[in-house]
């Protein structure tokens, strides 16, 4: 059996998962990363995507972060986001026509700070949407 950690992600709202992990994927401010049993301490921002919550049974979480913070200690793993959805909560039509909005924005000729709001959104909205395949997949 692989070795395991516990993970806690929570979100302003509510704690959305606590338990023994035996991985997971998140997207932080730098790139994906793979957190296993015994990955190095580490304080990194996470930007707009998922936690990939792999269980030990194997079985697989998804859910989609606006952002945040991750946390990495010898045993214990935490997931500080601003808003966390599960997977199979994401509404698909909502996500694609928030990415149609965003994209119209940044057509537009506007200021600096209207086009790095609209690119903001779209990068939510493009990671709402990546959940939402994924969670697809998995099921």
């Amino acid at each position: 059996m692989a070795k395991s950690f516990h993970l806690t992600v929570v979100s302003a709202e509510k704690e959305m998962f606590s338990g023994v992990v035996q991985h997971i994927q998140v997207s932080g401010s730098e790139g994906e990363l793979g957190i296993f049993h015994g990955h190095t301490p580490l304080l990194t921002a996470i930007k707009p995507g998922l936690v990939r919550i792999v269980k030990q049974d194997n079985s697989e979480e998804i859910i989609y972060l606006s952002g945040g913070i991750l946390e990495v200690q010898p045993n214990d793993v935490n997931v500080m986001a601003d808003t966390a959805i599960r997977g199979e909560e994401l509404d698909e039509a909502q996500a694609l026509e928030a990415k149609r909005q965003a994209e119209e924005s940044m057509s537009k000729n506007n200021t600096d700070v209207d086009y790095a709001l609209a690119s903001a959104e779209l990068a939510k909205a493009i990671a709402k949407l990546r959940v939402i395949e994924l969670t697809k997949k998995a099921m």
